[in-house]
């Protein structure tokens, strides 16, 4: 976690739309969460601000990342005035613009890189190949925060960055997950192993998870999503414990 700003509640904020189709697999990992861990009929305490993902996609292909840092910026101020009393930015790629999502509120921000960096430290893996937007594999925003504590990531070649890129903006994005680029993603990152030592797979953007899971590689995989619910649910916990 980023931060520590605020008064410690239980309520998880969720910047989200971005896609909305990986935003309803964070709500739902959320509840099953828990779920799993309170059991009878309880679901997630959280609030969701669901922006229209185009004009950020326009902002992002522009490179009008203030722009963007501004819009979300001030979706954080709108959860936090509707009581959230934390924030997950539900996009791996927007993480460019956390500062100012971070400046705009008290709320703690739960960092989806440094989640991400425990996970792998946590494990065997120091090498793992990032899979994710252009812009999170060959901007130095992710990668640098990652290498930070320790973890340095690797990426594909440059014509497989470019579909990996396609794959999650023309079909992920629109809900189309097509069993070629299932297959074209698990070669990717076996020729990452088998030719520059990847030891694990960080799937670095969260509409990956719809396509690829742990079952598709013989390394290990970290699901970028999964771990930052996970890390929300554990944040609410404590914040209740605290607050008991």
């Amino acid at each position: 976690m980023a931060a520590s700003k605020g008064d410690l509640m239980t309520t998880i904020g969720l910047i989200g739309g971005m896609s909305w189709e990986s935003t309803a697999v964070y709500y739902r990992l959320l509840n099953e969460g828990v779920r799993a861990r309170a059991g009878g009929l309880h679901s997630a305490d959280v609030l969701l601000h669901s922006i229209d993902f185009s004009p950020i996609a326009e902002m992002q292909a522009q490179g009008d990342w203030a722009a963007a840092g501004a819009a979300l910026a001030e979706s954080a101020r709108r959860l936090e005035r509707a009581g959230a009393s934390c924030l997950l930015l539900c996009t791996n790629t927007m993480h460019k613009v956390a500062d100012p999502i971070i400046a705009a509120t008290m709320l703690p921000f739960l960092h989806l890189a440094d989640v991400t960096a425990r996970a792998v430290l946590a494990s065997a893996a120091r090498r793992p190949l990032l899979l994710a937007t252009r812009f999170t594999m060959e901007q130095g925003f992710y990668r640098d925060r990652l290498r930070a504590f320790g973890v340095e990531a690797l990426v594909p070649r440059p014509g497989e960055r470019d579909e990996v890129h396609r794959i999650i903006y023309e079909e992920l994005c629109r809900g189309e997950v097509k069993p070629a680029s299932r297959e074209r993603y698990r070669a990717i990152v076996e020729r990452a192993v088998r030719e520059e030592g990847a030891d694990g797979v960080i799937l670095g953007c969260t509409e990956i998870t719809l396509l690829v899971s742990q079952a598709d590689f013989s390394v290990p995989v970290f699901d970028t999503t999964a771990l930052h619910v996970a890390a929300a649910l554990d944040f609410a916990s404590e914040a209740e414990s605290v607050a008991a």
